[in-house]
Order: structure tokens, then C-alpha cells, then sequence
């Protein structure tokens, strides 16, 4: 009697696992999103700032995938209930990148979520694809002894990236102490010397650039803004001979300047300080092997790779005193983010749907 062939063999959990990280490596995914709806498990990419869904992962195979994860991340494989923080080593998974693993209870199950410390190096400025003008602006700025250059825009709106772009711009040109403050260091810089927030035991962005202020630093880089008391430091190590990066929350270039002026209100320190604003946001590109009709390139989004969108605002002499005679008002950037976006529309980088969604209008 002929034996029957079997069915396709189903992937250990394990297997499944390595399997799911390389895809979304392929892919280009930032982030893997996986959450417990019941016994199954719905899986979702981050692309390009965009949650894609991706996958199932059946009742038989779900809980075992999340155990796994759990196990390799050193977590604790029963703890379901409470938040949770690990991370994974490359080898682990046989995977190109270490992956942070976060942990989170929801009302239809656990859910869990797997970002990916790519190894691409550190981009330098000119492959940020900043409009010309303001790419030099910034490069006038960060060859600067001194002042204050801030960013703003929405969370994954590229600050960072940005950034590192000018630490090792300025770092290429030797020659200065160039100190980092971060949450987390997700790049090692070359010529810079970093450091890591650990609020869960005390080491705040305030409390590290206080301390760091005595390690004699000539640019000090500081990944947020989020207080009085660190406000207030950064802008007196600006107008104290030092060059300071760093992002503020606000939705505009005159929001940067007001809520500055709110969280240190010396208000003459501030516009004394201040050098560049740059507020910007990530447009998706349009996928050049289907145009944006989707294609299994793009996993059938139309889209592939981000381009910035880009307004800016340098405090010259001259801008600083109508500042001082018109309040914030006088804040008004080279090239408003509607401009930028209208300009890529245009060229056929973007379409105006990706626009409307980043911008909202």
C-alpha cells in the first residue's frame, strides 16, 4: 500500500519566529507588532512610519511564538498581566539586527512589540534629502562655535536621523569635544562620546546634562527637550559658548519658539540662544517598481521609502529684532510644510493623498 503524502510540514515556534523576523527585514520594517486577539495572534509591519498587517499566527502556534520571544528577551514566560522590557540578540534569531522587545497587556490578549536596531550606518547630511537651502542652513549652523539649533515635529518624524546626520558632520570636522545625551543611543557615532537616559534610576536628560556640563564639552547634543529645568540648561550652555542640538515638541517653527519661551522665560536668553528651527515630517515615496499601484516590492502599499518634508526658520540679526518688536508672530519659516509638500506632489516623489494623511489637511 503507497503512502499517502503528508501536508506541508508546520513550523516549530521557533522556526516561525526567524521566519517572521526576516521577512520584516526584507521588508524594511522598523517595528513588529504582534497582539493576542483571543488564542490567535495578528501581526502588523511598521513601514515607513505606516502599520501594514502581515500576517496570522494561528491558535496551535500563537501562545508558543509569544513564549519564545519572551524566553529569548530573558522575560518572564508566565507574566502576561504587567509590562515588560527586553531585548534580543541578533544571534539568537539568526537575524541581521538586535531586536527591543516590549511587553503590554490589552483586553483581548498580550501584545508584544519587536523593534529592530538596523546596522545601516549613520547618513550624512546630504543623503537626508533636505531641500538644498535648508541643508546649508544647517551646515552654516553646526560649524557655529555656539547657539542653539532645535528640531520639532511628531514622534518618527526623522529628528533623530537628523540629528546624527550633523554629529557626524561635525565630527568629520574634528576638532571639538562633541558629547550626546540619549533615550535610547540607537547609532554609535563615531567621535562623539555618548550617553544613555535611565530614568529608572535617575538618569534623566536634566540630571546627565548637568553633570555632563563638567566634562567640558564644545557641542552638546541632547535628544529632548522635555522640562524647565533642562530648557533652561540648554539654553544657558548656548549663550555660554557651547553648540546645542536638540528637539522640542511643537507643531510649527513659531510653536518652537513659544513653548521655549514658556519653559525658560528669559525670554532675551532665548531669542539670544536660538540659531535654527527646523520642523519636519516623512512623506512616503512613491514605489518606483509599480508607481504606487502596488506591487509585491511594496507588500502591495504603493509605496516604498520616506522623503522629508521640510520648513525652517535661522535667527539672523535681523530676524531677531523684528522678533523683539513683533513677539512670536515674526516667526514665519523660509518655506511652510504645504509648500514642501505641494513642490514633491509635483515632482511625482509623493502623491497629495500621502501628503493630506501626514499633514492632516
Amino acid at each position: 500500500m503507497k503512502r499517502q503524502p503528508s501536508g506541508p510540514s508546520v513550523p516549530s515556534a521557533p522556526e516561525h519566529l526567524e521566519r517572521l523576523v526576516r521577512a520584516a527585514e526584507r521588508a524594511g520594517a522598523s517595528d513588529i507588532h504582534l497582539h493576542m486577539v483571543g488564542k490567535r495572534a495578528e501581526v502588523a509591519f511598521r513601514l515607513d512610519g505606516v502599520m501594514t498587517p502581515a500576517q496570522r499566527i494561528s491558535e496551535d502556534l500563537a501562545g508558543r511564538v509569544f513564549g519564545r520571544i519572551k524566553y529569548l528577551a530573558r522575560l518572564k514566560t508566565y507574566q502576561e498581566s504587567l509590562p515588560q522590557d527586553g531585548r534580543i540578540d541578533r544571534a539568537d534569531l539568526g537575524a541581521r539586527n538586535d531586536l527591543r522587545v516590549a511587553t503590554y497587556p490589552t483586553v483581548t490578549g498580550e501584545k508584544i512589540v519587536l523593534r529592530l536596531f538596523h546596522e545601516s550606518s549613520v547618513r550624512s547630511l546630504a543623503e537626508l534629502g533636505l531641500p538644498e537651502p535648508a541643508c546649508a542652513e544647517l551646515e552654516r549652523c553646526l560649524r557655529r562655535p555656539s547657539g542653539l539649533i532645535l528640531l520639532t515635529g511628531p514622534a518618527g518624524s526623522g529628528k533623530t536621523t537628523t540629528i546624527h546626520a550633523g554629529l557626524s558632520y561635525m565630527a568629520g570636522l574634528g576638532g571639538r569635544h562633541i558629547i550626546t545625551v540619549e533615550d535610547p543611543v540607537e547609532h554609535i557615532i563615531p567621535g562623539t562620546m555618548q550617553t544613555e537616559v535611565n530614568e529608572a534610576q535617575g538618569l534623566t536628560f536634566a540630571k546627565a546634562a548637568r553633570h555632563l556640563m563638567r566634562q567640558d564639552p564644545q557641542v552638546l547634543a541632547i535628544g529632548e527637550i522635555r522640562d524647565e529645568e533642562t530648557a533652561g540648561l540648554v539654553v544657558r550652555a548656548a549663550s555660554t559658548g557651547h553648540l546645542v542640538l536638540s528637539t522640542l515638541h511643537a507643531g510649527s517653527c513659531q510653536g518652537v519658539f513659544e513653548r521655549l519661551s514658556i519653559l525658560c522665560p528669559d525670554t532675551p536668553a532665548v531669542l539670544s540662544a536660538l540659531e535654527l528651527i527646523l520642523n519636519q515630517r516623512l512623506v512616503r515615496r512613491l514605489c518606483p517598481d509599480c508607481g504606487g499601484r502596488g506591487c509585491d516590492a511594496c507588500l502591495q502599499t504603493g509605496y516604498r521609502g520616506r522623503v522629508p518634508l521640510v520648513e525652517w526658520f535661522r535667527l539672523d540679526p535681523p530676524a531677531r529684532q523684528q522678533i523683539r518688536a513683533q513677539g512670536a508672530a515674526a516667526v514665519r519659516p523660509v518655506q511652510t510644510l504645504a509648500d514642501a509638500a505641494a513642490a514633491l506632489v509635483k515632482a511625482g516623489v509623493t502623491n497629495a493623498a500621502e501628503c493630506e494623511r501626514v499633514l492632516g489637511e
